[in-house]
């Protein structure tokens, strides 16, 4: 049984190779591109793509155009690898909508266990539950909120970290628990990534981004104001 299709978008084919077979190994059926402009194509041109792996250097459109074009038209999960690891490349990423930050080198039992992190994410939800705080509505199975009735655009990751915080409402989590709970795996980058998210997330759910609030030296705790 698939487990579902991977977008694996990169120039050099040994690595698109080493990928693939990981995955197909794990039960994926994988889609190659080997530049931005052929994923692109790609991906708009089909509907049932789960997941992309995409990789920031590359010829004709690079990776972060790719991952920008991709999250204006869709909440698909997508992962980065780049063969740098500077932390502004990695904010970068986040910035255009990433999920996941991958360098390289990397082990492919990692980046496949991953994948499976994020998917069962996304598929494993209580359809039953709809959460409703303070004018916030969160709706697990469609993955949509509303603020006020009016639906928000939230990237994978920023609804996955709201859900977090509405479902630990008034508790004080610190960065590390949100990473590893979130990310779903112990998150080896700088913690910092969490403040790049909630500075976005506030921005998106405006005056309701007040919930969210700085616990100093912590993290972050969300409080509906009474």
């Amino acid at each position: 049984m698939d487990n579902g299709k991977v977008l694996v978008v990169d120039d050099e084919s040994r690595m698109r190779k080493l990928v693939k077979d990981f995955l197909k190994r794990n039960n994926f059926d994988v889609i190659e591109a080997e530049d931005g402009e052929k994923a692109l194509e790609i991906f708009f041109s089909r509907k049932d793509i789960s997941l992309v792996i995409l990789d920031v250097m590359m010829p004709k459109v690079d990776g972060w155009q790719v991952c920008k074009e991709i999250r204006e038209f869709s909440k698909v999960p997508i992962i980065m690898l780049t063969a740098k690891g500077e932390e502004n490349d990695e904010l970068q990423g986040f910035h255009y909508g990433a999920d996941e930050y991958i360098s390289k080198p990397f082990s492919p039992k990692i980046l496949v266990a991953r994948v499976e992190a994020i998917l069962r994410r996304v598929n494993n939800v209580d359809k039953k539950e709809i959460i409703k705080t303070g004018g916030i509505v969160l709706d697990k199975v469609a993955h949509i909120v509303k603020i006020d009735d009016k639906e928000l655009d939230l990237s994978f990751k920023e609804f996955e970290l709201l859900l977090y915080f509405l479902e630990n409402r008034g508790i004080a989590l610190s960065r590390e628990k949100i990473l590893n709970n979130v990310w779903n795996y112990d998150y080896f980058g700088d913690a910092r990534t969490i403040d790049t998210h909630v500075k976005k997330l506030r921005s998106k759910m405006g005056v309701k981004g007040d919930y969210i609030k700085t616990i100093w030296g912590i993290g972050y705790k969300f409080e509906v104001d009474q």
